[in-house]
C-alpha cells in the first residue's frame, strides 16, 4: 500500500512537470513517503530524513517534504518541523492531496507548510493520478482505513475508519488497467473482505472479485491483506471458481496461541482459523497460503509461542513474514509488560527455521512439474536470466531475455533452494 501511496505522490509531481530521477544530488524535490507500522521503519525514515540537511545546504532552493503515516501520529507533525526546521512540508495520511497546492504556496510566498488533518472518516478520493512503477503488475486501492483496533496496531489512528470505494469506480479503474496493458491486478486495503461494510447497495467483496473476474483479458488478480475473522466461504467459492484470482491466499494469524489472539484483540480462536485454513485446501488444494507471524508480544510464554510452531507445522505456510513485537505508542499493547529481548530474539530464531524448514519441502514439491508463470523482470544478479511468479506466489528464475517481460509463459521447474524455484522454458502444459 505504501508503494501505490508514493506512486500516488509521484503522480502528481509528474502533472506538476517533474520528473524522476536517480539520485537525490539531482533532485528538485524529494518526497518521505513514511510508514510507523514499527520502530525500525520509523527510525530508518527519520534517519533518512536527517540525511537530507546536507543536501539542503547546498542546495537551498531543494524542496523537502515528508507524508504519510508517520506524520499523522499525534503531535508528529509539529515534532517533525522543530526537530528538522529544514523541512518545507509535513502532510498526514489524508492530505497528500494537497501537496501540489503546498509546493506552489512555498514557491510563490516561501511559506512552508504542516497539514495534519484528524478526520476519521476523510472522503475516498477518485479519480487520482498515479506514477506507477511496479512493471506490469498495478496496485489498486478499494478501500482505506481499519476499524480492528488490534493492540498492537497503530494503522486505525494514522489511517482512520474504513472507507469503501464504489463497487462500479473500481470496476471502471480495473478495466481501464487491463486495457493499459498490465498483468497482474492486486486489489489493496487494510482487510479487504470487510469492503463494502459502510456501503449501503450490498456490495461485499465476494461480489467485487465475482465483477472484476468477469472482465475480459489474460490478466491475474491478487488481493491484500485478508483478515480471518471476515474471510467466508463466498470469497472462496469466487476464488475456486474464477481461473484469473490466483490461488494465494495471504491470512495473517500473528500469533498461534488463543491467549495472546484474545490480548491482541484479533477476534478469532486458532481453531476458527484451522477451520478456515481447512475451507481454503478443501476448495482450492493447490492454493499458497501465506501469513504474518509475531512473537514476543507482552504476556506471551513458552507455551504460546509453541502454540505458535504447531499452527505453523499444521498450515505449512508457503512463506511468512515474521516479526518481533514493536512497541507503538498510542497502542494498548504498549502499556502491557513486555517480553525480554532475549527471549524474543531466540523465539525469532526458532520460528524462522520451522518454516525455512517448511518452505524447502514445498519447494521440492514443485520439481519436476510445469507452471504458468508471469515474467515481471530481469533476474537480480543473474545476467541472462529473469523472474517472475507462479499463480500460487512462487518466484522462479529462469533463463531469458527482457523483451519476456509482463509475458505469460510456461516454465519446468528443475530445481530448488529454500524458498526459490529455478526452470526453463518449455511448450509442456
Amino acid at each position: 500500500m505504501n508503494i501505490h501511496e508514493s506512486e500516488k505522490i509521484a503522480g502528481i509531481l509528474e502533472y506538476m512537470g517533474y520528473l524522476a530521477c536517480e539520485n537525490e544530488e539531482d533532485a528538485d524535490i524529494i518526497v518521505f513517503n513514511t510508514c510507523c507500522i514499527r520502530d525500525n521503519a520509523e527510525k530508518r525514515a527519520l534517519g533518512n530524513i536527517g540525511a537530507v540537511k546536507h543536501l539542503k545546504k547546498l542546495k537551498p532552493e531543494l524542496i523537502t517534504a515528508v507524508a504519510g503515516c508517520m506524520t499523522q501520529q499525534d503531535g508528529a507533525g509539529l515534532n517533525l518541523r522543530n526537530k528538522y526546521p529544514y523541512v518545507d512540508i509535513v502532510l498526514g495520511t489524508n492530505n497528500l492531496f494537497e501537496l501540489e497546492n503546498c509546493i506552489q504556496k512555498l514557491k510563490n510566498s516561501k511559506k512552508k507548510s504542516v497539514l495534519i488533518d484528524p478526520n476519521e472518516r476523510p472522503e475516498v478520493l477518485e479519480n487520482e493520478k498515479v506514477y506507477r512503477t511496479s512493471g506490469c503488475n498495478a496496485w489498486l486501492n478499494i478501500m482505506y482505513g481499519c476499524n480492528n483496533f488490534c493492540t498492537y496496531c497503530i494503522v486505525p489512528y494514522v489511517r482512520g475508519r474504513e472507507r469503501s470505494r464504489k463497487m462500479a469506480n473500481i470496476i471502471d479503474e480495473f478495466k481501464s488497467l487491463v486495457d493499459q496493458g498490465y498483468k497482474e491486478i492486486t486489489l489493496l486495503g487494510q482487510n479487504v473482505n470487510s469492503y463494502g461494510h459502510d456501503l449501503d447497495d450490498g456490495s461485499n467483496f465476494a461480489k467485487l472479485l465475482e465483477e472484476v473476474a468477469k472482465i475480459d483479458g489474460k490478466h491475474r488478480i491478487r488481493f491484500m491483506t485478508s483478515h480471518p475473522k471476515d474471510l467466508n466461504l463466498d470469497v472462496i467459492d469466487i476464488i475456486s471458481q474464477s481461473p484469473n484470482i490466483c490461488n494465494n491466499i495471504h491470512l495473517p494469524i500473528q500469533s498461534g496461541s488463543n491467549k495472546i489472539l484474545k490480548l491482541m484483540n484479533r477476534h478469532y480462536t486458532r481453531e476458527y482459523y484451522l477451520d478456515t485454513i481447512d475451507a481454503i485446501k478443501a476448495k482450492i488444494p493447490d492454493c499458497g497460503i501465506t501469513t504474518d507471524l509475531m512473537v514476543g508480544f507482552p504476556y506471551e510464554e513458552e507455551e504460546d509461542f509453541e502454540d505458535t510452531l504447531d499452527i505453523v507445522r499444521k498450515v505449512k505456510y508457503s512463506s511468512a513474514f515474521t516479526f518481533i513485537y514493536s512497541v507503538r505508542k498510542g497502542t494498548k499493547a504498549a502499556q502491557m509488560p513486555q517480553i525480554a529481548p532475549e527471549v524474543s530474539k531466540n523465539r525469532i530464531t526458532r520460528l524462522i527455521a520451522e518454516q525455512n524448514k517448511i518452505t524447502k519441502e514445498l519447494s521440492r514439491g514443485y520439481e519436476g512439474k510445469v507452471f504458468e508463470v508471469l515474467c515481471e523482470d530481469v533476474a537480480p544478479k543473474k545476467e541472462g536470466f529473469v523472474c517472475g511468479r507462479t499463480d500460487s506466489g512462487r518466484m522462479v528464475t529462469f533463463q531469458g531475455d527482457k523483451s519476456l517481460i509482463g509475458e505469460f509463459v510456461n516454465v519446468k521447474i528443475n530445481k530448488s533452494q529454500s524458498a526459490s524455484l529455478f526452470g526453463e522454458l518449455t511448450e509442456e502444459k
